[in-house]
């Protein structure tokens, strides 16, 4: 899947490193990594007292651009939580 404007601004806003924060009015402990040289972006998420998990992938290709690869899940809940995510800070 290739991300919108707004996933990736998002996305690249979060700091890296491991953080909570909230989105949709649950907490979250995530980890955010910058792989290759800023060419692949990894994500993880963990509900804080829940069960819900966020996993994916981010990947930035010369011929292809930005490629979206969630783990596991679709990918509507990965670009959803994303832009909803709100880092404690």
């Amino acid at each position: 899947m290739t991300p919108s404007e707004d996933f990736l601004t998002a996305l690249f806003a979060l700091p890296t490193g491991t953080f909570t924060g909230r989105a949709d009015a649950k907490r979250y402990v995530v980890s955010r990594q910058v792989l290759a040289g800023g060419k692949s972006h990894k994500l993880v998420a963990h509900e804080l007292g829940g069960t819900d998990y966020i996993s994916l992938n981010l990947y930035q290709t010369r011929n292809s651009g930005a490629l979206l690869r969630p783990c596991e899940m679709p990918a509507r809940k990965v670009v959803d939580f994303v832009l909803a995510l709100i880092p404690d800070i």
